[in-house]
């Protein structure tokens, strides 16, 4: 069985790793997807366990048409029915780039043509278009002349934990957070440290990570739930092992901080949530006056950016960051995440590595930091106490 994986610009490696853990075979790495093979097991495992897929799609068919008719008619040669019957609702998301097709909805209607006329010529009911709450989420995918048809197994973007019930401004998304932390050779036996926390994505993510705890735990259901082949003894297996596989996490040291009470107060709703109220510690802080509790590790920030803050107000805020890194956090391996990239030469800072990731439409950098000893030379404790 074939499968893609789709993920967020520049997780791709991280997201193969995944697939590899897990049992994936012929592993692809492709633009904000990874191909894979495995079986039907393997997908609930994916979409269970995996912290950086947005969604597991199933590759039911993949042809060459030469018009819009060849598309109608290969489609009515797929068996429908193993995936839903004539009484059930399906959705169609059409992603079309082709000469054949004058718009992506045209397409998208050839597709539900078929699969309509399939099954009244086989029942003579058929099922309905339900874009709200489908049994089938089909994935129309058609380059040129080639075509890929899937069925989508997560619907409900995998970035939707569950365990957000409260958002601070532009909160930073679940996947892309994981995904920073997969990146950065960040490990739970590591010291972390989030000083502008917001709703508590970052450290909460680690602390996923560090008791094992699959990203699908908190979830209501996955598309593949509704499916006719759809194996629940089998999921019930899959969830159940990976569940005895969480760890205590007693040695995880997760701060999360922000200069907003009203943040750290939802931070800790979404903490307490994804039952990590023991293992992440909140407190409301300036990064200007935070003393971290360890004596290195990594430092994960995600300042103002994008329309989060006027112009004139960046360039400082990021000077005071650089500040407060090279005073406070000596020994530390610092990562910023930001879209402006002119702002982040103010941190005052060379970074030792850089990432593109794009956080929702806006394209950002992912840098490192080697804060090294000696950065609080000729620095007085009366400055360093303030």
């Amino acid at each position: 069985m074939k499968f893609i994986a789709k993920t967020l610009y520049g997780l791709e490696s991280v997201l193969a790793k995944e697939l590899e853990n897990l049992g994936a075979g012929d592993i692809i790495v492709a633009n904000r997807a990874v191909l894979f093979t495995g079986n039907l097991n393997l997908m609930y495992s994916v979409n269970y366990m995996s912290r950086t897929a947005l969604s597991v799609l199933w590759q039911i068919a993949e042809f060459n048409i030469k018009s819009a008719d060849d598309l109608y008619n290969r489609a009515q040669k797929i068996k429908w029915e193993e995936h839903i019957d004539g009484y059930g609702k399906f959705s169609i998301v059409p992603v079309v780039k082709s000469p054949l097709f004058n718009h992506t909805g045209f397409a998208g209607l050839k597709l539900k043509d078929a699969i309509a006329d399939y099954f009244r010529r086989k029942s003579g009911f058929r099922p309905s278009v339900d874009t709200e709450d489908p049994d089938l989420m089909i994935n129309l995918h058609i380059s040129n002349e080639r075509v890929t048809i899937s069925l989508d197994s997560s619907v409900i973007p995998l970035f939707k934990r569950g365990y957000r019930k409260e958002a601070s401004a532009a909160p930073l998304n679940e996947v892309l957070a994981a995904g920073m932390l997969l990146l950065s050779g960040w490990d739970p036996s590591k010291c972390l440290i989030d000083p502008m926390c917001g709703s508590g994505t970052i450290p909460i993510e680690a602390g996923l990570i560090a008791c094992n705890v699959p990203p699908g735990k908190f979830r209501e259901k996955f598309g593949f739930e509704k499916w006719r082949n759809f194996d629940k003894q089998a999921f019930e297996t899959i969830k159940s092992g990976f569940n005895e596989q969480i760890k205590d996490g007693s040695g995880a040291r997760i701060y999360g901080y922000d200069i907003s009470g009203e943040a750290i107060e939802k931070a800790g709703i979404n903490v307490k949530t994804a039952g990590l109220e023991n293992r992440i510690a909140l407190e409301v802080s300036d990064l200007m006056y935070l003393n971290p509790t360890c004596s290195d590790g990594f430092v994960f920030i995600n300042p103002p950016y994008g329309e989060r803050i006027s112009a004139g107000e960046t360039d400082a805020i990021y000077e005071m960051t650089g500040t407060a890194l090279k005073h406070r956090f000596e020994g530390f391996t610092a990562w910023i995440i930001s879209s402006n990239r002119d702002s982040l030469k103010h941190i005052g800072l060379k970074p030792s590595a850089k990432h593109t990731l794009y956080n929702g439409a806006l394209e950002c950098l992912f840098a490192r930091y080697e804060l090294y000893g000696g950065s609080r030379k000729g620095k007085s404790s009366e400055t360093l106490s303030k």
